[in-house]
Formats: C-alpha cells, structure tokens, sequence
C-alpha cells in the first residue's frame, strides 16, 4: 500500500484526506515511479477544486493532489523506451495517479532522466514552474535586448522566467508584493510593487511605448489591468488565464515533453536557473503547503519532500 494526500469530491480544503491505496502497476506507456519529491501549484487546488473538469472530470475518486514528481523508477511498461528500473527521474503524473503520495504513475514520454548532481527536490519544480517558462519564452522567441514585463515575478514561474529569460540577454521588469522584491531583483529584474500605487502608471514610467512582451501569471482583473502594455496583442501570454485570448492574446503552448524536462534539468545543473524552493515540508503536512499557495502569498516554490 501506498499513503497519499486527495479527495473523494471537488471542493475546497476541508475535502483532503490521507489514505492508503494499492501500489498502481505501470500501463504500456507509463512508468511506476517511488516519488522522493513533489512540487506544489496553483494547479492543485484548481483540479480539486473542480475547475478544469476537462483535465480531471474523468479520473475516478478518490483523486489524488499534485502534478509534478520526482524520484526513483520501480517498474515500466511494456512500451516504453529510454527508461529503465532504478533510474532517477522527474515528470508529469498526467495518468491522473496524483503526486503528493509515496508511489505514482508517470507517462513515460513526459518523464526524464535527471543528472546525478540534481537533488530530486530541485527536480520536483521541473515539470510545471521550469518547463512552463521555459514553454513561454520559446513561444515569445525574443531577441537579446527586448524588454519582458512578468506579472507576478515572485511565484515558482516567475522567477524561473526571470532566470530565463535573463540567460537570454532580455531586460525583465517584474510585479509582485513588497515580500518578493528581494527575490525578484536578485535574478536581474527590475521590481514594480503591485500595492503601492497605480502600477500601471508606473510601469508605463519603466517602459513608455510598452513592452516588447508581456507575461501574465496571476490572471484575473490583473491581467486585464497589465494587457495593454504589451506592444502588440500576440505579444501577451498568460501561463493559466484562458480569457487572455479575448484581450488578442495567448495562452502558453505546453509540450510537456522529456526534452523539454531535460534542457530545463541542464540549465539548473549549470547554475543558470535556481527553483528557488523556499520551503519543504513532509507529506504530513502537504495541506499547509498547499495552503500557503492556494492564499496567493506564497513566494518561490514550495516542495513536499517524501524522504524519510
């Protein structure tokens, strides 16, 4: 048996619980994987919550949290290629078997290699804050020098779009609270404060025929406030608002693929993207991390650390 952290009906927090459930076996294209790390999302709470039932609405309960792994292949299908039984990997658990549990199922072509230098808890933010922002700046395809404007910098994608996109040579401006300034400017960027004022205003001050591109990882009236900025509308991309669209932009083109997963891991192992984890906790105590991310005021990247 396995212990994991789901639900049994969408809903709010007060619907988790721990429960046991049998080891999954491996289908064709998967990959049974002992899970040393899982990252926590937005994501999360949005599955449980029930508000992309095209994503889960056919998973059976109970459903259990989280997106992204890391940790060591037990077994794999029949099918698949490139992985083998004891090798470290991280990936998406897109079979619907959750991650924040002690066992899971990964999908085998969405699931990579990770280097030996790599701990698993660095390789756990792959997946979902490294491969999305590393998803964005391939679709923007700026050159050195264009300016970037993050909305909402402080967050797991944001600051490794930051990273990123400073690697490319970009000039990145970046919104958030007063509590992530440090974290932002320390990657580069320059930092215009959400609850001080008028940002809009001041942003227009950073960049007064707007910005060359604008990324947008709050939604909502945020989003909507901080669109214009950008010089064109397919200039605009959102990483989880689809109303984007309805402003002329975009939402970000994932390829969930292992090699995006592994250029990402490279990048972290030549100390050119840092995940930034600002907090581990253990399994136990998942609900508070989720918590802390469902309250919009968590900074960096929060880690579930499954080792003993």
């Amino acid at each position: 048996m396995s212990t994991a952290l789901g639900y049994r009906t969408f809903g709010a927090a007060d619907v988790h619980e721990f429960f046991d459930r049998p080891v999954p076996s491996p289908g064709p294209l998967e990959v049974l994987v002992r899970v040393a790390a899982a990252g926590v999302n937005p994501m999360d709470h949005k599955l449980r919550s029930g508000y992309v039932l095209e994503l889960n609405g056919h998973v059976p309960f109970p459903q259990v949290l989280g997106m992204e792994a890391a940790g060591t292949i037990l077994a794999v299908g029949e099918e698949v290629t490139g992985l083998a039984v004891g090798d470290r990997v991280t990936g998406f658990a897109l079979t619907g078997a959750g991650t924040y549990a002690q066992t899971t199922l990964l999908l085998a072509e969405s699931t990579a290699r990770i280097p030996d230098a790599l701990p698993e808890t660095w390789a756990a933010t792959i997946p979902i804050a490294g491969t999305t922002a590393l998803d964005v700046l391939d679709q923007l395809a700026l050159p050195a020098g264009a300016s970037l404007l993050v909305n909402g910098i402080g967050g797991g994608v944001g600051i490794a779009l930051a990273q990123i996109a400073r690697d490319r040579g970009l000039v990145v401006v970046g919104t958030g609270s007063a509590a992530k300034r440090d974290r932002a400017t320390a990657t580069g960027a320059a930092f215009v404060e959400y609850t001080a004022g008028d940002v809009v205003a001041r942003l227009r001050a950073q960049a007064p025929d707007g910005f060359d591109a604008v990324v947008d990882t709050v939604g909502g009236d945020s989003l909507r406030s901080i669109a214009p900025l950008a010089t064109k509308p397919d200039a605009l991309v959102s990483v989880g608002d689809p109303s984007v669209t309805e402003l002329g932009g975009a939402t970000v083109h994932r390829r969930l693929d292992r090699s995006s997963l592994e250029r990402v891991a490279e990048l972290m192992v030549a100390g050119r993207l840092d995940p930034n984890i600002t907090a581990t906790y253990p399994l136990a105590r998942a609900e508070e991390a989720l918590a802390l991310v469902e309250s919009g005021h968590a900074s960096g990247k929060l880690v579930i650390d499954m080792r003993p």
